[in-house]
This record gives structure tokens, C-alpha cells and sequence, in this order.
């Protein structure tokens, strides 16, 4: 075991005619990822005729997804699946990979770690040959220890869990835990966001505990001070007043937020609702909040969270990324999910291509080969350029921050 410090829906797309779509262009305006990939639940593609088993065996790759399709955090595995269905449209109507086509199956794990492992063996009966997820950490950490006894490769586009990239064959696309706590007191200090600092942050959670302490580390090399450290749980996150007056009371001028978009747009609503108006900070689990139903976008105005991705970038990949997101998905702006599980495909092609794989390989062979072409490849993607791979499994990118202004990610770089 190796460990880092760092950081059911079927989408078949049956060879060919993935091809023939793509290069027609006939985006689908559903935000149903089912209806997205014109494939019905049971597996059947409506719009090209064929099944999820339309190939053979041996005719394509097959790469399994899992992450949350339904529930609170589904926001997170729709991002994830859409995007992931445009690479793979695009990698196809490009020729494939090593002459072969991507074919692409998700599956719902409702963000919960045991049917992570349900989906993950709904996908490995369906063939795949690679796990691009899980998209969240708990259900991502329950899935490597099936992935590591399969030696199946794993590449999570977002579970960002230290525990997520623990073994050879675990990498991940997205900064982790402590990458984004050590990361956000960076950006802080040299960006004097902020002098007296209060954090609030989930003791029940991997994900927020984790960047809670790697945050108070780094802070300890940076101006400014943290003055209140506050802790909630799943079973009470519907009440902040305890908290907020504490970070009030200790005359904290910024909030720290590592977690998730849910409890955040409650905290802005009580903090708004108390008369208390600090600079709120986040990370990439607060990338979601715009989208929470009847929330008031305008308390958001003003939140910053460090992202390696921003949707408003000029840059001619994002342009056109963001562009097929929204023709295909009712104008919906795209989250840095999405971006991470978009770079994850690409990722995953530029290791298959490095590493001169065929579809007739066995898992484990595959496996043994991405693991080693995961170190030697680089990729331009949306979420950094040069983007590269260590021995831990960790990506090498630069971070970004954004802003919400009217209602909209702005690139604070």
C-alpha cells in the first residue's frame, strides 16, 4: 500500500455510430444524463440502435463510471458524466484511441460508499476495463479496495480524500484534501484576503476535516491569524447561528468554508440574516452553490473558491468546452466536476495511447500498463497545462481562484 500527502444509468456510445453523431452534432437539451447519451437506464441506445454490448469484448475500450446521479450531491456525478460523455464524443469523431472507440457506462452511488461498490460491480459485469471515480471520497475510498483487489486502473476525477490515491493503482485528476487546505492559506496570505480568519468547517466528513487541518498548517507561514475554528456535523448542518456568532464575536473579516455547496448557502443566508458580512472563502465542494433550488444567488455575491478551473476563461479549450456543455445542457454553466472528469478522459487516452494498448488486454495488463504510462504523459487540459502525474498518484497543476460577481464565476487570475 502506497499513501499521499498530496493531492443506474447506463452511457453506452456503441462504436461507430458515436462517431457519426458526433460529427453531425445533434446535441441532446436534457439535463438527464440517461437522455444525454441517448441510451435508456436499461442500456439501450435510443438514437443509435444498438446496445451497451452493441461491440464486441474486444472492439472498444470500456470505462465504468460512478458517482452520485440522484440525491444532494448530484450536481457533482451529472457534471462529471456530461462532461465525460464530450471527451469521449469528441475522442471518437478524432478516431478513437489506438484505432479503437471509448465506451463509456455510469452508475448512481447516491454518494453512499456501499453502493459505490454495488455500482462499481454493475460496471465491471458490464466489461469495463478502467474506473473513472468514484466522484466523491468516501464512496471513492470504498471503491479502491475493489479496484486494487481487481487490479482494475482508477483514476477519481474529483475525490480529493488522501485515502482516494492510497494504492498503485489509484490516481486522481483533482487537487487533494490537503493540497486545497495548504493551498487555500496560500492564496489568502499573498492576496491579503484577510487578516482575522474563522473557519467552519464538517468534523463529519473525510473531505472537510482533512482540508481543515492542512489549512490551519499552512496558515502558520501566512499574516493572518485564525481567530475561531467552528465544527458542525451532518446530523445538525441546518443551524449556524452558533457558529457564525462565534466568528462574528472574534472579529473575523474572512470565513473559511471547506464544504460542500449545501450547508454553504445556508451559512450565507444566516449570515446575511444576522447582519454579518465577511469575505467567504471555499473550495471545490462549494462549486455548486448557484444551482441549490430557491437559494438567492445574490447572498453569493462576493464568495471566492479556489478551483483549478473557471468557466469563463478565454482560453480556446474552454471556450469550446463550456459551449458544448451548454448546447447540450440547457445552457447550464459547467463546474470544475465536470472540467476534472473532461481532463480525466483525456488523461486516460494520452496513458492508453502512451502505452500502446488494445482493447484485448486483460484488466490486469491494462492496469499494469496506464500505471506506468500515467507517469511519462502530459496533457493540456482544462484544468492546467502541462498537467503531469507522480508516483503517488497526484497531478502537478497550478490552482485557480474565482469569484461570483451577478451571479457568475469570475477568473480572479
Amino acid at each position: 500500500m502506497r499513501k499521499s500527502f498530496k493531492k443506474a444509468v447506463s452511457l453506452a456510445v456503441a462504436a461507430m455510430m458515436t462517431l457519426t453523431m458526433a460529427a453531425c452534432g445533434s446535441p441532446s437539451t436534457s439535463n438527464d444524463p440517461t437522455q444525454n447519451a441517448g441510451t435508456t437506464a436499461a442500456g439501450a441506445t435510443e438514437n443509435s440502435g444498438t446496445t451497451a454490448a452493441g461491440g464486441t469484448e474486444k472492439s472498444t475500450f470500456k470505462i465504468g463510471i460512478i458517482g452520485p446521479l440522484t440525491g444532494d450531491a448530484a450536481i457533482y456525478g451529472e457534471n462529471v458524466v456530461n462532461a465525460a460523455q464530450i471527451a469521449v464524443d469528441e475522442i471518437n469523431a478524432a478516431g478513437g484511441v489506438n484505432g479503437f472507440m471509448l465506451e463509456i457506462n455510469a452508475q448512481d452511488d447516491e454518494h453512499d460508499a456501499e453502493k459505490s461498490v454495488n455500482a462499481y460491480n454493475s460496471v465491471k459485469d458490464w466489461g469495463a476495463q478502467m474506473i473513472l471515480g468514484s466522484v466523491t471520497s468516501v464512496p471513492c475510498i470504498a471503491v479502491t479496495e475493489k479496484t486494487k483487489a481487481d487490479n482494475m486502473f482508477q483514476l477519481t476525477p474529483s475525490g480529493s480524500a488522501v485515502e482516494c490515491a492510497k494504492y498503485a493503482n489509484n490516481f486522481r485528476v483533482c487537487f487533494s484534501d490537503p493540497d486545497q487546505g495548504a493551498a487555500s492559506a496560500r492564496y489568502i496570505g499573498e492576496n491579503n484576503l484577510g487578516t482575522k480568519v474563522a473557519v467552519i468547517y464538517d468534523s463529519s466528513t473525510v473531505y472537510s476535516t482533512g482540508i481543515y487541518e492542512s489549512f490551519v498548517q499552512g496558515a502558520a507561514n501566512q499574516k493572518f491569524e485564525i481567530v475561531a475554528a467552528e465544527a458542525f456535523t451532518a446530523d445538525n448542518a441546518t443551524d449556524f447561528s452558533v457558529q457564525l456568532q462565534k466568528a462574528k464575536d472574534s472579529g473575523a473579516d474572512l470565513v473559511f468554508l471547506p464544504i460542500y455547496y449545501q450547508a454553504a448557502s445556508l451559512i450565507l443566508a444566516q449570515a446575511n440574516s444576522m447582519g454579518y458580512a465577511p469575505v467567504f472563502f471555499g473550495v471545490d465542494g462549494m462549486d455548486g452553490i448557484l444551482s441549490v433550488e430557491n437559494f438567492d444567488k445574490s447572498l453569493a455575491e462576493g464568495v471566492m473558491l479556489l478551483t483549478p478551473f473557471a468557466a469563463d476563461a478565454k482560453d480556446d479549450l474552454t471556450v469550446k468546452f463550456v459551449t458544448t456543455y451548454q448546447q447540450r445542457h440547457n445552457n447550464a454553466i459547467p463546474n470544475q466536476f465536470a472540467a476534472d472528469a473532461y481532463d480525466g478522459v483525456y488523461a486516460l487516452k494520452a496513458a492508453l495511447e502512451k502505452a500502446g494498448a488494445t482493447p484485448d488486454m486483460s484488466v490486469s495488463d491494462l492496469c499494469e500498463a496506464l500505471k506506468k504510462a500515467m507517469l511519462e504523459i502530459s496533457i493540456d487540459g482544462l484544468t492546467g497545462a502541462g498537467i503531469t502525474w507522480n508516483e503517488a498518484g497526484e497531478p502537478n497543476k497550478e490552482p485557480k481562484a474565482v469569484k461570483i460577481v451577478d451571479g457568475v464565476y469570475v477568473s480572479m487570475d
